[in-house]
């Protein structure tokens, strides 16, 4: 008799478990106060029991869809979303029930790189501070991904959908939030913002590793770096762990802030970060706008790194899909490798956004970029892009021009606007043949176009630069 209880009470312990494991289940991405991308079709995805029929019911439209699991464990659905609104419900069967409440449709955008977009209230940033009373919006939505990494892609990642408040904004990204808050106002449009950032890393940790195996100059980059205390180095950890859960969520954009860590392999960072965003797209099945933060001017180590790695990524600038914006204005201390002016930085980031991705064609948003010279006698002539207003100088003098002969030594130049082109020169050289501006670690130039975006760093030699250590 007491053999049958035990028997009896095994039994239903067994059923219990099985049925506790076959429970259907969502990844974290997936969740109450979600905002979907609008007019597309996103998956919902998750797992269940092997052969478990899985239905989906969503109340914007009262279509149910259905799914098999695998015998992997696996279902995904492939649902079409309406224009933007909510809140709506999301109701996933199996065995169980999931309710997904106060889902959003909207836009959806990844706030991804290093500390200068990771940075926030948390970190007292004043401009945060003060927003932070006024920060209350239920119509913008907070995905933080926690720090983590991985020898593997994963399936699932730490984090859950925030309702911005005072509070929850406090400890988002501050360039995240500010480009947020500016789309939403001019969209009119829910917008979700995926917080996937960590201070300090390189790029090789955010890209896939076959990118960086598959190239020598690439590889040569990764295997210099150096482990340090404080964040990953390895190649893919990050993007294992933070990023490849993500892909089958569907999203507007990527924006990206990150470089600080690579100046010291400046010279794979162009194929590296094309590399990286050509696997992101690839891995997401959508081919994104992706735009970044151009590094800030401040006093490496080494001269002139920070001008390679800038010019490095005015070169990714001309990869399809892709944009970037100067902030050489924006810095009140180039000893500090976290300038505190975000929300002007998040601004030139949404009106790039707005113009490129939304069609707000009458906002101004690229800096003017090196197009063409010519040489007449002493004087080299240079045409930009991005100018066709004109340019101005916020000074009597227009500094960080330098021009130099065959001898490549490089002297300053005077620099004079005439109309749409600007004019160097330096009385002592009588036949140059090169030019550059603001080519160095800490140049914050003057020149600007008319509608008041700062002219890039550009050189018009490909001569070696030095990058020694900066004597003291």
């Amino acid at each position: 008799m007491k053999m049958k209880k035990c028997t009896l009470l095994l039994t239903i312990l067994l059923v219990g478990w099985t049925s506790l494991n076959a429970a259907v289940r969502l990844p974290n991405i997936i969740g109450s106060h979600m905002v979907l991308q609008q007019k597309s079709t996103v998956k919902i995805w998750g797992w269940a029991s092997p052969s478990e029929k899985v239905t989906i019911k969503t109340n914007w439209d009262n279509n149910s869809y259905e799914a098999t699991t695998s015998n992997g464990a696996q279902w995904v659905v492939n649902i079409k979303t309406p224009a933007a609104g909510g809140p709506y419900q999301i109701t996933i069967s199996a065995s169980n029930t999931i309710i997904l409440e106060d889902v959003l449709i909207g836009e959806v955008w990844v706030c991804g790189g290093q500390s200068n977009m990771e940075w926030s209230g948390d970190q007292g940033l004043k401009e945060t501070l003060e927003e932070a009373p006024n920060a209350t919006n239920t119509s913008i939505r907070f995905f933080y991904v926690a720090k983590s990494t991985s020898n593997f892609p994963q399936d699932n990642l730490e984090g859950k959908w925030m309702v911005c408040s005072p509070e929850e904004m406090k400890h988002f990204s501050a360039i995240g939030y500010f480009f947020g808050k500016n789309l939403n106002q001019s969209l009119n449009s829910p917008i979700g913002l995926i917080n996937s950032n960590w201070g300090g890393t390189p790029a090789e940790t955010w890209t896939p590793e076959y990118v960086i195996n598959n190239d020598a100059l690439i590889k040569r980059g990764a295997d210099s770096l150096n482990a340090v205390a404080w964040w990953p180095h390895k190649t893919a950890r990050a993007y294992n762990a933070m990023i490849y859960p993500l892909t089958n969520y569907s999203i507007a954009g990527v924006i990206w802030y990150q470089g600080e860590s690579n100046t010291g392999t400046h010279y794979a960072y162009e194929k590296l970060f094309t590399g990286m965003i050509d696997a992101w797209r690839h891995h997401w099945n959508q081919n994104f706008p992706f735009y970044f933060v151009q590094i800030a001017p401040f006093t490496y180590g080494n001269n002139n790194i920070g001008a390679l790695l800038r010019e490095a990524q005015s070169k990714v600038a001309n990869h399809q899909g892709t944009g970037m914006v100067v902030i050489t204005d924006l810095i009140p201390d180039i000893t500090n490798i976290h300038p505190t002016r975000k929300i002007e930085v998040a601004k030139r980031l949404s009106d790039l956004a707005l113009n490129q991705t939304y069609g707000f064609t009458t906002i101004a948003c690229q800096s003017p970029t090196y197009e063409s010279h010519t040489i007449e006698k002493d004087k080299i002539s240079i045409k930009f892009n991005n100018a066709n207003n004109g340019l101005i100088s916020k000074g009597e003098v227009i500094p960080f021009f330098e021009i130099a002969n065959e001898d490549k030594i490089f002297y300053p130049a005077e620099a004079k606007i005439v109309g749409n082109t600007l004019v160097v020169f330096n009385k002592n050289i009588k036949s140059p043949v090169a030019v550059r501006f603001a080519f160095n670690n800490t140049a914050m130039p003057n020149l600007f176009n008319k509608e008041g975006l700062p002219v890039n760093l550009f050189r018009t030699d490909h001569w070696e630069v030095n990058t020694q250590p900066i004597k003291k």
